[in-house]
């Protein structure tokens, strides 16, 4: 994997295909193998039920694949990753399949939606992904249920930032960061946020999309115990 986001940005917006993938991000012809099932099976359930927007199916190599691997370079050393809200996987399951060749890599993918927990352990026996999935709703989930505070938190399209930092906080260790894709509105969601909460943030531009960005949350905690779970 590239070790600096910004190196694969003049190739990302050529990721195309499983070459352009394979070029832009570094990886295998095994994993481009395991994303191809992926993508085989995504076609398939979306056949009779609706787990990405039709409009992005002619797109998937950018606008789903490639916008979840970019946080790979963001954390290359995270060894537990939890990525909320996972619907059809994306970015938690893109990134484990990434990772699948790291031994003590695990991933940790928080679903409360039945029909696409089935699809998500679908992929990840297809694919062999070093996954857990958990079918609750992210307020039900606790953060004894992993062997340690996760290193990195993730999600994409969840909920605006002030929101989703209730959700993530009470599962924020000491050294966790969060990585959250988000659009155009990003530096008003940081901004709105920090009413309720106290963290440092960094924002990193997109490699798939001009308008977006990922919001990189460190040292999440309230400034009112009562916007938590909120």
């Amino acid at each position: 994997m590239s070790e600096d986001i910004s190196a694969a940005s003049e190739s990302t917006a050529a990721v195309d295909g499983p070459d352009a993938f394979a070029k832009a991000f570094d990886v295998s012809r095994e994993t481009i193998h395991r994303l191809e099932r992926y993508l085989e099976l995504l076609h398939e359930w979306q056949s009779w039920t609706n787990l990405v927007a039709k409009s992005t199916l002619p797109d998937v190599w950018t606008r789903h694949f490639a916008d979840s691997a970019q946080l790979t370079s963001l954390a290359p050393q995270a060894r537990l990753w939890l990525d909320l809200g996972s619907g059809a996987g994306f970015p938690g399951l893109v990134v484990a399949i990434l990772k699948s060749d790291e031994p003590d890599f695990q991933m940790h993918l928080i679903e409360s939606n039945q029909r696409k927990c089935r699809f998500l352990q679908e992929v990840a026996d297809a694919t062999e992904a070093p996954v857990e999935i958990h079918p609750v709703r992210i307020e039900n989930f606790r953060r004894s249920s992993l062997s340690e505070a996760p290193q990195v938190i993730s999600a994409r399209a969840l909920a605006p930032l002030p929101k989703l930092l209730g959700l993530a906080e009470p599962l924020f260790g000491d050294d966790t960061r969060g990585l959250f894709l988000k659009g155009r509105d990003a530096g008003k969601e940081i901004e709105d946020a920090k009413a309720e909460w106290r963290f440092e943030s960094e924002t990193h531009p997109s490699l798939t999309s001009k308008e977006s960005s990922i919001v990189d949350v460190s040292g999440l905690r309230a400034i009112n115990r009562k916007a938590a779970r909120r």
